[in-house]
């Protein structure tokens, strides 16, 4: 599969601190593609090099196989959705999204068609007249995008578009904007530091941390197979175990990770079975979080302990289990991840 975009060792410095840091990533053509990070992380600006708002210090950046190093960003085929849509407010949703086209000389006629369209792919087609202050949050977003599609760019660049949108619609649009890709069959990249929103729109994703790409891969594999402490406590959250507990646990020196969804909880201090390994630890916390409950421990040395089950709760824990009863944390061998330090 051909790229759709390619960047080669990719600096860009602000003050000479590097906001992103010797960067090599390649995003082939058609791929819904996340950029995952917390803020100051490198992902926005990653995206404003592709978008060409801003220019590398050093580097390539490629799309579609071409040097984009003399394209101003209106000659890249590329458009971008913000998280601030910036429609014009005085003028109609048929005129705000046919704007581009006008002013790149598209005839009123074919331009007045395309934005018909456009309005009627993000299923707004009733509402053409209306200005943006009569529309919901979500109407607005799906503006933004008809804005940037009709101009039929072969990459959409957004960057956290959907960050002003309360959780429940934000939840509706993830899945909207995974069906609008795959029809459209174009090359999405999406900026996020919602965790949530790269794993479940994605087809794969780059986390980020300080200017660098931690790992990229598919969501499955970042969730199930975290190649960092870092990856593995940002992306969902991670038991670490390392040190004299690791030993003691795999006969390895090596951090490890495992997930709290994977372990079980029981009041017996009973052994592991062989295929699987244990900790014992006093109960710190019970968090209810409705579809499973979470139990905190605390064991020898300090070392903090999670683990999160499904309702309804196992018949070994009973809802009278007090804070600081002794109870054991079991999960299979496999689920155990090595990190690299």
């Amino acid at each position: 599969m051909s790229s759709a975009v390619s960047l080669e060792n990719v600096t860009r410095r602000f003050n000479g601190v590097p906001a992103v840091d010797g960067l090599t990533l390649d995003i082939p053509d058609g791929e819904f593609f996340s950029l995952l990070g917390p803020s100051g992380s490198g992902k926005s600006t990653c995206l404003r090099l592709i978008a060409g708002f801003e220019q590398p210090d050093s580097g390539v950046i490629r799309l579609h196989g071409t040097d984009t190093a003399s394209l101003p960003p209106y000659q890249r085929d590329v458009n971008t959705v913000f998280q601030d849509y910036a429609l014009f407010p005085h003028m109609s949703l048929l005129d705000n999204v046919a704007y581009g086209l006008m002013v790149k000389g598209v005839g009123r006629a074919e331009r007045m068609v395309r934005a018909r369209a456009a309005l009627a792919r993000v299923e707004l087609r009733d509402v053409l007249n209306r200005k943006p202050a009569h529309l919901s949050g979500g109407q607005r977003q799906r503006v933004a995008l008809a804005r940037a599609l009709v101009n039929e760019p072969r990459i959409l660049l957004l960057d956290e578009p959907l960050g002003a949108l309360d959780l429940k619609l934000r939840e509706q649009m993830q899945g909207e904007l995974k069906t609008l890709q795959r029809e459209l069959g174009i090359t999405f990249i999406f900026v996020t530091h919602d965790q949530g929103e790269a794993l479940s729109m994605s087809d794969r994703v780059a986390v980020f941390d300080q200017g660098r790409i931690e790992q990229v891969d598919t969501p499955r594999r970042l969730y199930f197979q975290p190649r960092s402490r870092f990856v593995a406590n940002f992306v969902g959250s991670a038991n670490v175990i390392g040190g004299e507990l690791a030993r003691e646990l795999t006969g390895e020196n090596g951090v490890f990770a495992v997930r709290p969804e994977f372990a079980r909880i029981s009041v017996s201090d009973r052994p592991a079975r062989s295929d699987e390994l244990s900790v014992t630890g006093e109960l710190s916390n019970i968090l209810f979080q409705g579809a499973i409950t979470r139990y905190e421990l605390v064991l020898a040395g300090g070392t903090r302990f999670s683990v999160s089950e499904t309702h309804p709760v196992r018949s070994s824990i009973q809802e009278g289990i007090a804070l600081g009863q002794r109870l054991t944390a079991s999960w299979p061998r496999t689920a155990m991840s090595a990190l690299e330090e």
